[in-house]
């Protein structure tokens, strides 16, 4: 404890004479004379009681015994310095205890028991543990009125006492009643962390659920719940088990579920479904999973009247996400669709870029398409592929044959993106290609049809309905083209037919390696996180039996990609698929166990396993080798859990840049984007500039594309200033050209109204399909030249998984939009902190719908309404207060 250990070094006299420590010489002489005169009354007064105590009349000791125990209680009230009575005590801590040995049992004896143990806070030796000892002598009283420096030290015996106990197999009962007497007095006085600090130490959170009352239950789940990702495993599911426990006690559903989605327990989420009888706040849930990108089916328990239960399974399936989008687009007034002129802003530029920016190359072209889906994203009109000229067709095919072969399918994609979530009049604007003469532009409408569907589920299944009979034609294209679109539409869905087609594919021996890889993805996709052994198998056994020349091509590092997807997140269960992944051929063994390590512990922030990663990325690499990518890569994807672990991550990454090999450098600026995407940190932006002149053109284009990915969707000034420079510094380069165009098109998503960051409620959940299109795309830009350069550049389009409006949108009881004030501002974390700390600072109040940036949180400004979710993000329901004084 720190307590003062020098008698009278920390307290100046009440007579202002100087402090004891500054005294040198003749110390003890003048000890006397510093005391104050009151001091010294009560010096020798405690004097007295220390002789008195030890009296042979038993009635004589009962009066010291209490006088004492009365002065000490009225000192250790306060404690900011060592209390007097402590202080004058010290000299005679020894007699007494001597003297308590002599004591024959009896009441007095605990008496005296009590007085030690408090003395004990001050005079026992480091790892003694007298305070407790003497405290388990004592009596039974309320330890609470000893004062909170007391209890405090008591509880930090009690860990050191029961690890030992435990180890030495001794009986912990007496310890847990006294547990139980703590845990109770710092719930009382708001100190709910060092509760749930003493459970944990003693193994016994559930303890915890009889203390907590609706006063204190949000605190004492906040520090749980935030507490649980410092955890190790196991401990940290049973913090967010007992969290789930304590929410569901006092009926706050809609924090209970957002723990069921945290630990992933579908039981969880149903039990939260059938505890409320509230169709309102089922319609809240529903919002909640909705946005999480959970697929699930409302059945008769959870809603018994037919039209609630479509009611509901109509807001878990999204449909309603595109209208909610466009009121927003609508509301801040940037319907215009805009084309990618006005993203390059060639005019600001000097000179010599604008030049070459007026030639019509197809790179040109595709890079223009690309920069349109992004930036019209969801808004249904553009200026390229949906204007609608004279003739009926006339101008989407212009812009559709200004692309060369595979562009062209690209470019029949975008027409996805850009319709994206509108499901009805996507379908209906595709069809046209579909019947197309040309491979390429059939191939890509396919896709376009898979991300139209995107997030949006349908009870029709339009999109499998379309895309399956197209899985199994003789053009590669077109096949790659239907399974990605069936990946992205039903990515996260464990669909069962999807299953039995393309494990089939898998299975056939014939099937070219591209087909392969894709439908390895679209598996992945689909059952992402869903541990399934099948597919595994499947996806194994395709790697084993490919020869060496093929298991050395660029694309096939994405099979073991497709395998730590379905385990992605899911920790300690890939085991024995990284067993056998030991077996493969060398030239991809390494890789798939990295990339397997990596994603199964992708949003954990597990640091032990960062260390291993670092460990892999300090080896010299023989020629040939590249497991390093995904090392650094995987660094990134397990500290992204919480900002401590972020911040030292970005840390580590510079020493790799400072430090590492040619193929680290060319992957820190991709683990660099992953890590703060969507949410341009300075430092970051700095580092990323710096490396988009690097002489290295791996290093360069990856730190582009970063730059790109990190504002993703803010309209941030700066990048979009640093990417215009960049176009007129790469004008002769078509590939960095390239990458500097599909950055801008990042930097204005939906015209500054998406999000690619796979965190939402106030970064609490991780949505696992938003996570599984970032890695995919992130591992296939580890080979820049050869993937979205070469000709797989549609693999961008698998960004769509993780793009979301970053809106707040609030309704009424009807669902539909009402404009409310709300405050919004930095969040703050305000965990284990005393008081009702505000939660949000420099705030600025708006009229909803309103936008969030990263690190952004919202309250209402008003209490004419009742949120039914505590997290303001997304779309929330407002119930009208009937207790509201707000009559404006």
């Amino acid at each position: 404890m720190a307590v003062d250990q020098k008698p009278g070094a920390s307290s100046t006299s009440p007579d202002g004479s100087k402090p004891a420590s500054k005294v040198t010489k003749k110390k003890d002489e003048k000890k006397e004379e510093d005391l104050s005169d009151e001091d010294l009354a009560l010096k020798q007064q405690l004097e007295l009681y220390v002789e008195r105590v030890q009296d042979a009349e038993q009635g004589v000791q009962k009066l010291a015994l209490e006088s004492m125990r009365q002065e000490i209680r009225t000192a250790t009230s306060s404690m900011t310095s060592v209390p007097k009575p402590l202080k004058f005590l010290r000299p005679h801590y020894g007699s007494l205890k001597a003297f308590f040995e002599t004591m024959p049992e009896s009441d007095l004896k605990k008496y005296l028991a009590d007085i030690l143990s408090v003395l004990a806070l001050t005079m026992s030796a480091e790892g003694e543990r007298e305070s407790l000892k003497y405290r388990l002598l004592g009596s039974e009283g309320d330890i609470g009125s000893w004062g909170h420096e007391y209890v405090r030290n008591l509880a930090g015996e009690i860990s050191q006492e029961f690890a030992k106990r435990q180890y030495d197999d001794l009986p912990l009962d007496t310890l847990m009643e006294l547990v139980q007497q703590i845990v109770a007095f710092h719930m009382k006085h708001n100190a709910e962390p060092e509760a749930v600090d003493l459970l944990m130490e003693v193994e016994d959170l559930e303890l915890l659920v009889e203390h907590v009352d609706a006063t204190n239950y949000k605190r004492a789940c906040l520090y749980l719940t935030s507490s649980s990702s410092y955890l190790p495993s196991t401990d940290d599911l049973l913090a967010s088990d007992i969290a789930f426990t304590i929410y569901t006690k006092f009926e706050d559903y809609a924090s209970a579920l957002r723990i069921a989605l945290f630990i992933d327990n579908t039981q969880y989420v149903k039990q939260i479904y059938t505890s409320t009888e509230d169709l309102l706040l089922k319609k809240q849930f529903s919002y909640i999973i909705a946005r999480h990108g959970l697929v699930l089916e409302i059945d008769e328990d959870i809603a018994p009247d037919d039209d609630d239960r479509e009611a509901l399974q109509e807001i878990v399936n999204n449909v309603k996400l595109s209208e909610g989008y466009l009121a927003l687009a609508r509301d801040i007034e940037v319907m215009e669709p805009k084309s990618p002129e006005d993203i390059y802003k060639v005019h600001l530029i000097d000179g010599r870029a604008s030049a070459s920016s007026s030639l019509d190359s197809a790179r040109q072209n595709l890079a223009a398409t690309f920069v349109n889906a992004f930036v019209n994203a969801g808004f249904g009109q553009d200026k390229l592929m949906t204007v609608t000229s004279e003739s009926s067709s006339g101008s989407s095919g212009n812009w559709l044959f200004k692309n060369k072969e595979h562009g062209k399918a690209s470019a029949a994609a975008s027409l996805g993106m850009i319709l994206l979530w509108d499901v009805d009049s996507g379908l209906s604007q595709i069809d046209k290609y579909l019947h197309s003469n040309d491979n390429h532009v059939v191939a890509g409408a396919l896709l376009g049809i898979g991300i139209v569907s995107c997030g949006v589920k349908n009870d029709c299944d339009p999109a499998l309905a379309l895309l399956i009979d197209y899985i199994n034609k003789d053009d590669t294209i077109i096949r790659i083209g239907a399974i990605l679109g069936l990946g992205i539409a039903y990515a996260g869905s464990l669909k069962d037919e999807l299953r039995i087609r393309l494990s089939l594919i898998l299975g056939d021996p014939k099937t070219p390696l591209e087909v392969l890889v894709f439908s390895a993805i679209t598996l992945g996709l689909v059952y992402v996180g869903s541990c399934n052994e099948e597919i595994a198998q499947s996806i194994i056994l395709a790697l084993m039996e490919r020869s060496d020349t093929e298991l050395g091509e660029p694309l096939t590092r994405l099979l073991p990609v497709a395998l730590g997807l379905l385990y992605l997140g899911k920790q300690d269960n890939v085991e024995a698929t990284a067993e056998v992944s030991k077996t493969f051929n060398d030239k991809i063994r390494k890789y798939a166990d990295i990339t397997l390590l990596s994603l199964a512990y992708a949003g954990t922030g597990n640091v032990l396993k960062v260390q291993k990663l670092l460990g892999y990325c300090a080896q010299h690499l023989e020629k040939g080798e590249n497991y390093q990518g995904p090392a650094v890569l995987g660094i990134a994807l397990i500290a992204m859990a919480e900002e401590l672990g972020l911040d030292m991550a970005i840390r580590s990454l510079e020493h790799l840049l400072q430090y590492g090999e040619q193929n680290i450098r060319r992957a820190v600026p991709l683990a660099l984007g992953i890590l703060c995407i969507s949410n341009p940190k300075v430092n970051v932006m700095d580092t990323l500039s710096r490396l988009s002149h690097d002489t290295d053109g791996d290093v360069s284009m990856a730190a582009i594309i970063s730059l790109g990915l990190i504002g993703a969707g803010t309209n941030n000034a700066r990048i979009a200033s640093m990417l215009r420079n960049l176009s007129s510094y790469y004008y002769k380069e078509a590939g960095h050209l390239f990458c500097v165009r599909i950055a801008q098109g990042l930097v204005h998503l939906g015209k500054g109204l998406l999000t690619l960051s796979p965190y939402h409620s106030d970064r609490f959940l991780l949505s696992p399909t938003a996570l599984a299109g970032l890695v995919t795309v992130l591992h296939a830009c580890l080979d820049m030249k050869s993937t979205i350069l070469g000709k797989y550049h549609y693999m961008l389009y698998i960004l769509v998984l993780a793009m979301q409006p970053r809106m707040l949108m609030t309704v009424d009881e009807n669902l539909k939009p009402i404009s409310v004030p709300v405050r919004v501002g930095q969040a703050v974390d305000v965990v284990g902190q005393a008081g009702r700390p505000k939660t949000i600072t420099g705030f600025q109040t708006h009229s909803t719908p309103v936008l969030l940036a990263a690190g952004d949180r919202a309250e209402l400004a008003t209490d004419k309404y009742i949120p039914l979710s505590s997290v303001l993000e997304g779309f929330v329901i407002l119930k009208e207060n009937p207790d509201s004084h707000d009559d404006r």
